[in-house]
């Protein structure tokens, strides 16, 4: 009950729980640019979800602890990481929940982290677009029960999942993705002890020791919102890997690293390597004169050292080679993202890995 209180006030202050379009909106008289525009996702989907435009607060360039100086997060609490050079950053999901969007500048690499708490999807976008550098924010519509943030240089709105512009004057342009990782604080903090972490000191007041959705993560029967197209093969709220290729994404479960922990698959004409355990993910798309590599998992917790080639070469989380004769290399890394099953589905049409 007490889960249901807090959801029922703080939703309150995030998301309304009607369901109202934006063209039920425009008939109410709103005359916001974003509702009065073509989208190019069915506009009778595109739902209203409460707090209007920055009602839910984008963090900017937020304030950092190192990751020994952390009192504030759980062993089993989720955090998604970003690496640039020898600068390695932490997001914590329980400030992701309340923000949504932090938009940093690590080094050269201008990023923002968007994160939408309703369909548990972390993912990285860079904010130079067109040649200029923008921060994103939240525009307080879903689409599919998904975040749709907007660029505050053209106030054009995007499609999280979708990664691209669905409104405005960049409607069709793609984001530039940046790969993230996430796993456990557990995890985290063992590979990275010297990591910067975001802080609780973000200059609002929010109680981040609780979701504002309650135990919205773990009710595969619950739905704030709709989604066109429902999927039940595997529990709505089950955490999957998915790589994406245009209209189509292929879902990998943690249960398939039970008895392995390195994944080649194809998947449209393309090959890949996932790599996991049972508290990460990650996806590799070996190319070129990384194509004919042979890897080994040898991930011991202690390092972020990950995979080691057949030349002797190790690779980390992020797939850097950080020793070898390929040191400073990196192996690309495909479209990709955690999520919730029920998601994935509702974008894209979705197999689902079978080992």
């Amino acid at each position: 009950m007490k889960n249901w209180i807090l959801v029922l006030t703080s939703v309150g202050l995030l998301v309304s729980c009607s369901s109202s379009s934006v063209e039920e909106s425009t008939n109410e008289g709103t005359t916001s640019p974003e509702i009065n525009s073509q989208w190019s996702i069915p506009v009778a989907e595109v739902l209203d979800g409460g707090p209007g435009r920055d009602g839910i607060p984008a963090l900017e360039n937020p304030n950092f602890t190192t990751a020994l100086g952390v009192d504030f997060l759980g062993d089993d609490d989720l955090i998604i990481g970003f690496k640039n050079g020898e600068d390695v950053r932490g997001y914590p999901h329980i400030i992701l929940n309340w923000h949504e969007i932090i938009n940093d500048n690590i080094g050269d690499a201008s990023l923002a982290i968007t994160y939408c708490p309703l369909t548990g999807t972390g993912i990285g976008w860079g904010r130079v677009i067109n040649g200029r550098e923008t921060t994103f924010g939240v525009s307080g519509l879903l689409y599919n029960t998904n975040l749709i943030p907007f660029d505050r240089e053209t106030l054009s709105n995007w499609s999280q999942i979708l990664n691209e512009s669905v409104n405005g004057v960049l409607t069709g342009q793609k984001a530039s993705l940046s790969m993230l990782f996430e796993t456990d604080w557990k995890t985290w903090k063992q590979m990275y002890p010297n990591s910067q972490v975001v802080n609780l000191q973000t200059g609002f007041s929010r109680t981040y020791e609780f979701s504002p959705y309650g135990n919205y993560s773990s009710d595969n029967n619950l739905f704030l919102f709709p989604v066109s197209k429902k999927d039940t093969r595997l529990p709505s709220k089950e955490r999957v890997l998915a790589i994406t290729n245009d209209g189509d994404a292929k879902a990998y479960r943690f249960g398939s690293f039970q008895n392995q922990n390195i994944i080649k698959d194809a998947f449209k004409g393309r090959n890949y390597l996932i790599v996991g355990n049972q508290n990460f993910m990650v996806a590799f798309e070996p190319k070129n004169e990384h194509s004919t590599l042979e890897f080994t998992y040898v991930f011991n917790g202690e390092s972020d050292v990950l995979i080691e080639d057949n030349e002797g070469g190790q690779w980390d989380i992020f797939g850097y080679a950080v020793s070898g004769p390929r040191m400073g290399e990196r192996l690309a890394t495909p479209a990709s993202f955690m999520a919730y099953w029920f998601s994935i589905p509702a974008f894209y049409q979705t197999a689902i890995y079978l080992n």
